[in-house]
């Protein structure tokens, strides 16, 4: 079984034609796909999402503010408890840093705002799921400040340099790797992916984002997780189904609430 670890099947075109999951996860099963972390990035979108995910047991929620998400009041670290009010909720996130973005949501309100997640985190004792860009040695710093290490998380989509992925794994954050993995241009980030200890590894699509080689141009989506686990399994010179059980064992270890619902769905 392979766990897709991040993914946004309510933004899927399938997803939104036909008001269900069902199709995405249909063709995720098919490819050996068995739990899905669908990741909250609006607190707006929040309800939407819960619904279409229902009470399906392969499938895990979390609910957050991304950091360039616009919100007309800034939250607290108590209102975003109260959104991870539900069983279904097993993370708080998406949260962290974008400078891409400074000209959108300026940095200090990003880094108030990954503070408020963080401590709501540490609060709920959930796992956080972190987006960085353009700022590593903040995301690092205010990992440390709030002590991140209490409940662990993940580094969502991990595009950093080998000293920023050691430092988030000194504060036991996992590290997560997308398709990106597969880019013509990604050398770098593959050698960071074979130096990694065999515990830090997750597995992840983004969906719909960052669609695979060879399926660049496409719609990314959760079955598609499969190209990421190959190529781990290639840089590190063991079977795909090694990378399959030993993401999926991480997963669970990081995600103790969805181990729970994958240990239902067995």
């Amino acid at each position: 079984m392979i766990v897709d670890s991040h993914c946004h099947l309510d933004m899927l075109s399938a997803t939104k034609a036909s008001g269900s999951v069902d199709a995405a996860l249909a063709t995720g099963r098919a490819a050996g796909v068995g739990h899905y972390l669908c990741v909250g990035v609006h607190p707006v979108d929040q309800p939407a999402m819960l619904a279409l995910c229902g009470d399906r047991v392969e499938v895990s929620c979390s609910a957050g503010l991304h950091p360039c998400g616009v919100i007309a009041v800034e939250p607290s670290a108590d209102d975003i408890v109260g959104w991870c009010d539900d069983p279904r909720i097993v993370a708080v996130g998406e949260t962290g840093l974008d400078y891409a973005y400074a000209d959108r949501i300026p940095p200090a309100v990003q880094q108030a705002r990954f503070r408020a997640h963080l401590r709501a985190a540490r609060e709920l004792g959930l796992p956080v799921i972190v987006h960085t860009r353009d700022a590593r040695a903040d995301t690092i710093a205010i990992l440390r400040e709030e002590g991140v290490e209490r409940n662990g998380g993940v580094m969502h989509c991990f595009t950093e340099d080998l000293d920023t992925a050691r430092a988030a794994i000194d504060l036991g954050m996992a590290i997560s790797f997308s398709g990106i993995l597969t880019f013509r241009n990604a050398d770098p980030l593959r050698a960071v992916a074979q130096a990694l200890p065999r515990e830090s590894l997750l597995i992840e699509t983004d969906a719909p984002y960052l669609a695979p080689v060879p399926l660049r141009g496409r719609e990314n989506e959760p079955a598609l997780v499969v190209h990421v686990a190959a190529r781990l399994a290639e840089l590190r010179d063991e079977s795909v189904a090694a990378i399959a059980e030993l993401t999926t064992a991480n997963f669970r270890r990081g995600f103790p609430r969805a181990a729970a619902r994958m240990d239902r769905a067995s």
